[in-house]
Protein backbone atom coordinates (compact mmCIF):
# COMPACT_ATOMS: atom_id res chain seq x y z
CA UNK A 1 0.00 0.00 0.00
CA UNK A 2 1.27 3.49 -0.88
CA UNK A 3 2.46 5.44 2.13
CA UNK A 4 0.30 8.44 3.06
CA UNK A 5 1.40 12.00 2.51
CA UNK A 6 -1.29 13.19 4.94
CA UNK A 7 -2.96 11.53 7.92
CA UNK A 8 -5.92 13.17 9.67
CA UNK A 9 -7.28 11.36 12.72
CA UNK A 10 -10.27 12.21 14.92
CA UNK A 11 -10.24 15.92 14.09
CA UNK A 12 -12.73 18.16 15.82
CA UNK A 13 -13.03 21.81 14.83
CA UNK A 14 -15.57 24.55 14.30
CA UNK A 15 -16.49 28.19 14.75
CA UNK A 16 -17.45 29.85 18.00
CA UNK A 17 -18.98 27.29 20.35
CA UNK A 18 -20.18 25.02 17.54
CA UNK A 19 -18.29 22.00 16.27
CA UNK A 20 -18.49 21.55 12.50
CA UNK A 21 -16.11 18.58 12.39
CA UNK A 22 -16.89 15.88 14.93
CA UNK A 23 -14.04 13.38 14.75
CA UNK A 24 -13.20 13.23 11.03
CA UNK A 25 -10.41 10.94 9.84
CA UNK A 26 -8.90 10.71 6.33
CA UNK A 27 -5.65 9.72 4.63
CA UNK A 28 -4.13 10.84 1.33
CA UNK A 29 -1.82 8.18 -0.12
CA UNK A 30 1.18 9.73 -1.84
CA UNK A 31 0.69 10.35 -5.54
CA UNK A 32 -3.09 9.94 -5.52
CA UNK A 33 -6.21 12.07 -5.88
CA UNK A 34 -8.53 11.87 -2.88
CA UNK A 35 -12.06 13.24 -3.19
CA UNK A 36 -14.22 14.51 -0.33
CA UNK A 37 -17.92 14.74 -1.08
CA UNK A 38 -21.08 15.22 0.93
CA UNK A 39 -24.04 17.56 1.36
CA UNK A 40 -23.74 21.25 2.13
CA UNK A 41 -22.83 21.82 5.76
CA UNK A 42 -21.09 18.47 6.16
CA UNK A 43 -17.76 20.11 7.00
CA UNK A 44 -15.87 19.53 3.75
CA UNK A 45 -14.39 23.00 3.31
CA UNK A 46 -13.80 23.37 7.05
CA UNK A 47 -11.69 20.21 6.95
CA UNK A 48 -9.49 21.70 4.23
CA UNK A 49 -9.09 24.90 6.22
CA UNK A 50 -8.07 22.94 9.30
CA UNK A 51 -5.44 21.01 7.33
CA UNK A 52 -4.02 24.26 5.91
CA UNK A 53 -3.95 26.02 9.28
CA UNK A 54 -6.74 28.49 8.59
CA UNK A 55 -9.04 27.05 11.27
CA UNK A 56 -7.55 25.57 14.46
CA UNK A 57 -8.22 21.94 15.32
CA UNK A 58 -9.75 21.52 18.78
CA UNK A 59 -8.82 17.86 18.97
CA UNK A 60 -7.30 15.10 16.86
CA UNK A 61 -4.09 14.68 14.90
CA UNK A 62 -2.93 16.15 11.58
CA UNK A 63 0.28 14.65 10.29
CA UNK A 64 2.12 15.51 7.09
CA UNK A 65 4.78 13.13 5.82
CA UNK A 66 7.31 15.26 3.97
CA UNK A 67 9.36 14.36 0.90
CA UNK A 68 12.06 12.83 3.11
CA UNK A 69 9.54 10.65 4.95
CA UNK A 70 9.60 12.70 8.16
CA UNK A 71 6.37 13.32 10.06
CA UNK A 72 5.30 16.92 10.69
CA UNK A 73 2.57 17.92 13.13
CA UNK A 74 0.47 20.39 11.16
CA UNK A 75 -1.27 21.62 14.33
CA UNK A 76 2.06 23.10 15.43
CA UNK A 77 2.60 25.05 12.19
CA UNK A 78 1.26 28.34 10.84
CA UNK A 79 -0.11 28.50 7.29
CA UNK A 80 3.09 29.94 5.82
CA UNK A 81 5.07 27.18 7.52
CA UNK A 82 2.70 24.55 6.12
CA UNK A 83 3.30 26.01 2.65
CA UNK A 84 7.04 25.79 3.22
CA UNK A 85 6.59 22.10 4.06
CA UNK A 86 5.18 21.42 0.58
CA UNK A 87 1.43 21.92 0.98
CA UNK A 88 -0.62 24.56 -0.82
CA UNK A 89 -4.32 25.28 -1.12
CA UNK A 90 -6.55 26.88 -3.76
CA UNK A 91 -9.60 28.34 -1.99
CA UNK A 92 -12.98 28.50 -3.67
CA UNK A 93 -13.28 32.30 -3.52
CA UNK A 94 -10.85 35.22 -3.73
CA UNK A 95 -8.12 32.97 -5.06
CA UNK A 96 -6.26 35.50 -7.26
CA UNK A 97 -5.12 39.10 -6.87
CA UNK A 98 -7.32 40.75 -9.54
CA UNK A 99 -5.39 44.01 -9.90
CA UNK A 100 -2.06 42.23 -10.39
CA UNK A 101 -0.86 40.68 -13.60
CA UNK A 102 -0.78 36.94 -14.16
CA UNK A 103 2.99 37.01 -13.79
CA UNK A 104 2.81 38.98 -10.54
CA UNK A 105 0.33 36.45 -9.14
CA UNK A 106 2.75 33.65 -10.02
CA UNK A 107 5.64 35.55 -8.45
CA UNK A 108 3.72 35.79 -5.17
CA UNK A 109 3.08 32.06 -5.28
CA UNK A 110 6.81 31.43 -5.64
CA UNK A 111 7.87 33.35 -2.51
CA UNK A 112 8.65 30.17 -0.52
CA UNK A 113 11.09 29.08 -3.25
CA UNK A 114 12.01 32.41 -4.83
CA UNK A 115 15.59 31.24 -5.43
CA UNK A 116 14.11 28.73 -7.91
CA UNK A 117 11.57 31.06 -9.49
CA UNK A 118 12.68 30.75 -13.13
CA UNK A 119 12.87 26.97 -12.96
CA UNK A 120 9.47 26.62 -11.30
CA UNK A 121 7.85 29.15 -13.65
CA UNK A 122 8.99 27.07 -16.60
CA UNK A 123 7.53 23.92 -15.00
CA UNK A 124 4.19 25.58 -14.19
CA UNK A 125 3.80 27.08 -17.66
CA UNK A 126 4.54 23.67 -19.16
CA UNK A 127 1.76 22.19 -17.00
CA UNK A 128 -0.62 25.12 -17.65
CA UNK A 129 0.29 26.43 -21.14
CA UNK A 130 -2.87 28.56 -21.18
CA UNK A 131 -1.08 31.02 -18.88
CA UNK A 132 1.92 31.49 -21.18
CA UNK A 133 0.18 33.91 -23.50
CA UNK A 134 -1.34 36.08 -20.80
CA UNK A 135 1.48 36.73 -18.35
CA UNK A 136 1.11 40.50 -18.57
CA UNK A 137 -2.69 40.63 -18.45
CA UNK A 138 -4.41 41.77 -15.28
CA UNK A 139 -6.04 38.86 -13.49
CA UNK A 140 -9.28 40.88 -13.35
CA UNK A 141 -9.59 40.62 -17.15
CA UNK A 142 -9.50 36.82 -17.22
CA UNK A 143 -12.50 34.54 -17.64
CA UNK A 144 -13.64 32.37 -14.75
CA UNK A 145 -11.85 29.32 -16.10
CA UNK A 146 -8.66 31.27 -16.75
CA UNK A 147 -8.73 32.67 -13.21
CA UNK A 148 -9.11 29.18 -11.82
CA UNK A 149 -6.10 28.00 -13.82
CA UNK A 150 -4.13 31.00 -12.54
CA UNK A 151 -5.10 30.15 -8.96
CA UNK A 152 -3.90 26.58 -9.47
CA UNK A 153 -0.73 27.83 -11.15
CA UNK A 154 0.03 30.21 -8.31
CA UNK A 155 -0.34 27.34 -5.82
CA UNK A 156 1.96 25.17 -7.93
CA UNK A 157 4.63 27.88 -7.94
CA UNK A 158 5.57 26.87 -4.39
CA UNK A 159 6.40 23.38 -5.71
CA UNK A 160 3.97 21.52 -3.43
CA UNK A 161 3.81 17.76 -3.10
CA UNK A 162 0.24 18.06 -1.76
CA UNK A 163 -2.26 20.35 -3.49
CA UNK A 164 -5.57 21.08 -1.73
CA UNK A 165 -8.47 22.22 -3.92
CA UNK A 166 -11.75 23.62 -2.58
CA UNK A 167 -14.53 23.42 -5.18
CA UNK A 168 -12.28 24.03 -8.24
CA UNK A 169 -15.23 23.83 -10.66
CA UNK A 170 -17.52 26.21 -8.73
CA UNK A 171 -19.25 28.78 -10.91
CA UNK A 172 -17.77 27.52 -14.18
CA UNK A 173 -19.57 26.50 -17.36
CA UNK A 174 -19.86 22.73 -17.89
CA UNK A 175 -17.22 22.63 -20.64
CA UNK A 176 -14.79 24.60 -18.49
CA UNK A 177 -15.53 22.31 -15.54
CA UNK A 178 -14.46 19.35 -17.67
CA UNK A 179 -11.24 21.16 -18.56
CA UNK A 180 -10.51 21.85 -14.89
CA UNK A 181 -11.01 18.21 -13.91
CA UNK A 182 -8.78 17.10 -16.79
CA UNK A 183 -6.08 19.53 -15.67
CA UNK A 184 -6.26 18.27 -12.08
CA UNK A 185 -5.71 14.76 -13.40
CA UNK A 186 -2.74 15.94 -15.47
CA UNK A 187 -1.17 17.74 -12.49
CA UNK A 188 -1.52 14.60 -10.40
CA UNK A 189 0.24 12.64 -13.15
CA UNK A 190 3.26 14.91 -12.58
CA UNK A 191 3.57 13.48 -9.06
CA UNK A 192 1.52 15.98 -7.04
CA UNK A 193 -0.87 14.43 -4.52
CA UNK A 194 -4.31 16.08 -4.60
CA UNK A 195 -6.99 16.44 -1.91
CA UNK A 196 -10.15 17.88 -3.43
CA UNK A 197 -13.55 18.94 -2.16
CA UNK A 198 -16.27 19.10 -4.81
CA UNK A 199 -20.04 19.47 -5.02
CA UNK A 200 -19.89 17.84 -8.47
CA UNK A 201 -19.37 14.51 -6.82
CA UNK A 202 -19.70 12.27 -9.87
CA UNK A 203 -17.05 14.12 -11.88
CA UNK A 204 -14.77 14.37 -8.86
CA UNK A 205 -14.95 10.65 -8.07
CA UNK A 206 -14.40 9.84 -11.75
CA UNK A 207 -10.84 11.23 -11.61
CA UNK A 208 -10.06 10.25 -8.00
CA UNK A 209 -8.37 7.16 -6.61
CA UNK A 210 -10.12 7.19 -3.24
CA UNK A 211 -13.08 9.01 -1.78
CA UNK A 212 -14.63 10.02 1.53
CA UNK A 213 -18.25 10.97 2.16
CA UNK A 214 -18.82 13.37 5.05
CA UNK A 215 -22.18 13.98 6.68
CA UNK A 216 -22.89 16.31 9.61
CA UNK A 217 -19.20 16.62 10.38
CA UNK A 218 -18.52 12.89 10.54
CA UNK A 219 -17.24 10.16 8.24
CA UNK A 220 -20.20 8.47 6.55
CA UNK A 221 -18.55 6.31 3.87
CA UNK A 222 -15.16 5.78 2.28
CA UNK A 223 -13.55 3.55 -0.30
CA UNK A 224 -12.02 3.38 -3.76
CA UNK A 225 -13.53 6.11 -5.89
CA UNK A 226 -14.88 3.72 -8.51
CA UNK A 227 -16.57 1.63 -5.82
CA UNK A 228 -18.25 4.75 -4.41
CA UNK A 229 -19.45 5.68 -7.89
CA UNK A 230 -21.18 2.31 -8.09
CA UNK A 231 -22.41 2.16 -4.48
CA UNK A 232 -26.25 2.33 -4.48
CA UNK A 233 -26.29 4.36 -1.24
CA UNK A 234 -23.83 6.94 -2.62
CA UNK A 235 -25.74 7.12 -5.91
CA UNK A 236 -29.06 7.57 -4.13
CA UNK A 237 -27.95 10.09 -1.52
CA UNK A 238 -25.20 12.09 -3.20
CA UNK A 239 -24.90 11.50 -6.94
CA UNK A 240 -28.52 11.61 -8.03
CA UNK A 241 -29.83 10.08 -11.23
CA UNK A 242 -28.19 10.56 -14.58
CA UNK A 243 -30.23 10.33 -17.78
CA UNK A 244 -28.42 8.56 -20.60
CA UNK A 245 -29.16 9.61 -24.20
CA UNK A 246 -32.03 7.44 -25.55
CA UNK A 247 -31.72 5.21 -22.52
CA UNK A 248 -32.81 4.68 -18.93
CA UNK A 249 -31.87 6.75 -15.96
CA UNK A 250 -28.84 5.55 -13.99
Amino acid sequence: MTEPVLKVSGVRAGYGDEDVLRGVSIEVPRGTIVAIIGPNGSGKSTLLKVIYGLVPARDGRLTLIDREGRERDLKALRTNEITAQGVNMVPQLANVFPEMSVLENLEIGALPIKHRFAQQLEAVLAALPLLSGMLHKRAATLSGGQRQMLAVGRALMSDPHLLILDEPSAGLAPKVQDEVFAKVKAINALGVSVLMVEQRARQCLAIANHGYVLEQGRNRLEGPAQALLEDPEVVSLYLGVRRMPNGPQT
